[in-house]
């Protein structure tokens, strides 16, 4: 009897014959994934990255740092490699990824907002959660960093706020009266 993977109680340990199969599923989440090594250098991604943050669409992205790869604007403006701007030791997410590193703790749900430049060249506010963890393999540490843009939510949820003071400030003024 065949059964299908999400029918069945299995750990994703059984992707691990099918190298395929995982490769698609990484790549059709919306969350981007880099794995960085101990210089904070992109060792590989997922497609989400080049789509959704990167200023460097279409070209070749490994051994560029986190925040080159993400578009942080301090590293374009600065024209500095991530972790030389002067706004690095600030960095949420070096900060966690190090910690994560040196510790092999996980981060996780974590919140930054910042700018970014897009693909198309413009500077964006993003609002992102992240997630960090460490793990081995052949011999070397890594670093995976999980990101997920959670700003059109962040937007909605000001316009949302906006909207109930607003409302407030109506209720009490038509109270009065």
């Amino acid at each position: 009897m065949k059964r299908e993977v999400a029918s069945s109680n299995v750990t994703f340990s059984l992707l691990k014959k099918n190298p395929d199969f995982l490769n698609a599923l990484i790549n059709d989440i919306g969350s981007c994934i880099l794995i960085l090594n101990n210089k904070m250098e992109l060792r590989a991604f997922n497609e989400p990255l080049k789509n959704i943050f990167s200023n460097f669409e279409g070209e070749n992205m490994l051994y560029l740092r986190c925040g080159e790869a993400l578009g942080c604007a301090y590293t374009v403006e600065e024209k500095s490699r991530c972790g030389e701007t002067k706004h690095c030791k600030h960095c949420e997410i070096r900060k966690d990824a190090l910690f994560s590193y040196t510790n092999n703790k996980a981060v996780y749900n974590k919140q930054v907002s910042r700018e970014f430049f897009m693909n198309n060249g413009k500077k964006a506010m993003k609002h992102l959660r992240y997630s960090i963890r460490t793990f081995r393999h052949n011999r070397d540490q890594y670093i995976m960093v999980i990101v997920n843009d959670v700003t059109q939510l962040m937007n909605q949820t000001s316009i949302i706020r906006e909207q109930e003071v607003r409302i407030s400030e109506l209720q009490t003024k038509y109270s009065k009266n």
